[in-house]
């Protein structure tokens, strides 16, 4: 395939999101690396997404809008002026490579242990459902998930009320918008699921009130930073963090993309896990989100460049989000534009762990050029 072709390829495309325009349509997926000492953002991980800042559009690891939120070991958070301040610096550097940046904001609910919390911070979930497996603790090392704090009605408006708050931090910290995490069996998916929503209030139920807290949060952060600031991810048919399919799963997923719609949100971010061994995402219900939600469409989950262009071409989405290859590719987008290989070498035993070692220390092909 000749360079002429790939240079006109749409992936390589500018794209308006909202108000941003963006330089090409590559996404790099938000993706948690656990440097975040103190929960505070900080010098390496402003170099770590500075590296990267060639895509189009960079969405950050999971961060907490509240002390409640923060389940894993050195997640960041962006509830405190320290926070924000630490920000301010990942913004900054992201924005000179000519990314634009949305911050993640992911509450990990009856994800976590209170080992990881600060201190007056609670475990909460929909319900007291104790989610199966283990989590890692720097303190105790692997720990069994507690029974989380059913959520009270005080409990819900204030969660809600986090998640403003944390999007307008955002916007001081420079972020471009936020992305609502309702993905991976965090807080907000784990409303909409009857596997671990079986609260008998407005919030449980029928598919409308397990949605409800979704979309007031939804509501609450795309009306103090604006609609075309705020996106949302989801995964249909995922299993990370003891989810597992039910019966009105693609109900729930039609109607939840119609009320987004009716909203007026960015983007929806669709990941599909199936690389990594989850159930496919049928392809009926990602043409069903086409079909209702009339905003920016996001595909995610093991792409290449071939099928990234493919799925451009034929409309099914309007970004390509690449997770994994961005770790030990930081120049992934002039990888993929100019053909030149991708590394092969990714440590999976660093991914969480504290520094810069695989991390920040992986080369650019050009600098793995002049060290050979």
């Amino acid at each position: 395939m000749s360079k002429l072709i790939i240079m006109d390829y749409k992936l390589f495309s500018k794209y308006k999101l909202g108000n941003a325009s963006l330089q090409n349509r590559v996404v790099m997926s938000p993706m948690t690396r656990s440097r975040a000492i103190g929960n505070i953002p900080n010098d390496l991980m402003a170099e770590y997404y500075g590296q990267r800042s060639s895509a189009g559009l960079i969405i950050t690891e999971g961060t907490s809008p509240s002390p409640n939120g923060l389940g894993y070991s050195r997640i960041p958070g962006i509830f405190s002026k320290a926070q924000v301040e630490g920000w301010k610096k990942v913004t900054t550097d992201a924005h000179k490579g000519g990314a634009k940046i949305f911050v993640q904001l992911m509450h990990t609910g009856r994800i976590g242990h209170q080992l990881n919390l600060p201190h007056g911070a609670k475990v909460l979930a929909p319900s007291a459902l104790k989610a199966a497996g283990q989590i890692w603790t720097d303190q105790q090392q692997l720990q069994d998930y507690p029974v989380p704090a059913e959520m009270t009605a005080s409990d819900i408006t204030h969660a809600k009320n986090e998640f403003a708050t944390a999007a307008l931090n955002a916007i001081e910290a420079g972020f471009d918008g936020v992305e609502l995490h309702s993905a991976n069996g965090y807080l907000l998916e784990q409303f909409l699921s009857p596997i671990s929503n079986i609260r008998t209030d407005n919030y449980g139920g029928s598919i409308e009130n397990r949605s409800r807290f979704v979309l007031e949060v939804a509501e609450a952060v795309s009306s103090v930073i604006g609609k075309e600031r705020t996106g949302i991810r989801i995964s249909p048919y995922g299993v990370s963090s003891d989810m597992k399919p039910y019966p009105e799963i693609d109900a729930t997923y039609k109607y939840l993309a119609g009320e987004l719609n009716r909203i007026g949100i960015e983007y929806i971010h669709i990941v599909d896990h199936s690389a990594m061994g989850a159930p496919v995402v049928p392809a009926e219900i990602k043409s069903a989100v086409r079909k209702l939600f009339k905003n920016t469409l996001i595909l995610s989950g093991g792409y290449g460049l071939e099928r990234a262009e493919a799925d451009l071409q034929n409309g099914q989405g309007d970004l390509i989000a690449f997770g994994r290859p961005f770790i030990n590719n930081p120049d992934l987008v002039e990888r993929l534009r100019n053909e030149w290989p991708l590394s092969s070498d990714l440590k999976f035993d660093l991914f969480y762990t504290p520094g810069p070692k695989g991390y920040t220390d992986y080369p650019s092909c050009k600098e793995a050029v002049i060290k050979v």
